[in-house]
């Protein structure tokens, strides 16, 4: 049992890091009728109770009853405070590491799994491991920490500053640990970053292709970046279409033009540097999702 049924739908956004789920959490919480939380993405909400679990690749298992209920609370808290909306929209990559987890807490969620070319996810996640586009620090804490459970706090604010402190001090030109941690990551430490970068995409892509096969297509809705990039308007009517939702067409095009395509392709200029391991582990993945050499 998940306690108390909820009085709206969970819409959840299945994504690896860098593949357009920011955009598309953006474009969808403009609309009437959808929101979510005022921070980049609630993990330590995810985490709650399993924080010594050691990725998150946290199995459905590890749902027991007691973090189902705070984790259906804290939905239906955002829900409150935002209106009670129809959905509530969730984002967090590491979710793409544990769809079966996320199902146990919430049967009742609708998914968009966005996926993206693994080589121009490598060439845009190599910049965040480097802090080239990193957000400013204390805010983008301030803004999560606001969602983590007080006992949580201290262990969440000491990794924080874990992963970037090589990188203030000048000791390290990348942050320790960014995005989701799959299972055998911490044992690539000293691989290339390029190598790192692909083996994230592809687990992300790997794990949530698996785990979708065992839930009702009627509740997945699978898009491409690069579909979005190109017809914003037309994607986001697809989806609006696919939960039965009825927004105005003004509206939906006024939403679609927070969506560009500038970035489509760029992951090409990398091609010479990834290392064949990396290529390898992308080839299997890109080709499952229609993306060529």
């Amino acid at each position: 049992m998940t306690g108390e049924d909820l009085k709206f739908t969970p819409l959840v956004i299945i994504g690896a890091g860098r593949s357009g789920t920011n955009v598309l959490r953006d474009m969808l919480t403009r609309l009437p009728g959808f929101a979510t939380w005022n921070c980049d993405e609630i993990n330590p909400v995810w985490r709650h109770g399993n924080l010594s679990w050691p990725n998150d690749e946290i199995p459905a298992h590890a749902a027991t009853p007691k973090i189902r209920r705070y984790i259906r609370g804290a939905f239906r808290q955002i829900w409150k405070q935002e209106g009670k909306p129809r959905f509530v929209v969730e984002k967090t990559c590491a979710n793409s590491l544990r769809v079966p987890f996320v199902e146990a807490v919430l049967p009742e969620a609708r998914y968009l799994y966005i996926v993206r070319s693994g080589i121009d996810v490598v060439a845009s996640a190599r910049k965040r491991w480097q802090g080239d586009l990193e957000l400013p620090g204390l805010p983008y804490f301030a803004a999560k920490a606001r969602y983590t459970p007080i006992s949580d706090l201290p262990v969440y604010g000491w990794s924080f500053l874990r992963s970037r402190l090589g990188l203030m001090l000048g000791k390290s030109k990348r942050l320790s640990v960014w995005g989701p941690r799959f299972a055998g990551m911490s044992e690539m430490e000293g691989a290339p970053l390029e190598e790192i970068c692909a083996f994230q995409w592809a687990a992300c892509i790997n794990k949530a292709d698996e785990a979708f096969t065992q839930i009702a297509p009627e509740r997945v809705m699978t898009l491409r970046y690069e579909d979005l990039t190109a017809d914003p308007a037309g994607v986001l009517a697809d989806i609006l279409k696919f939960l039965e939702a009825d927004v105005d067409a003004t509206i939906i095009s006024e939403s679609a033009d927070l969506v560009h395509s500038t970035s489509v392709g760029k992951g090409r200029a990398l091609l010479a540097e990834l290392p064949p391991s990396a290529l390898d582990i992308l080839k299997a993945p890109m080709a499952a999702h229609g993306y060529g050499d």
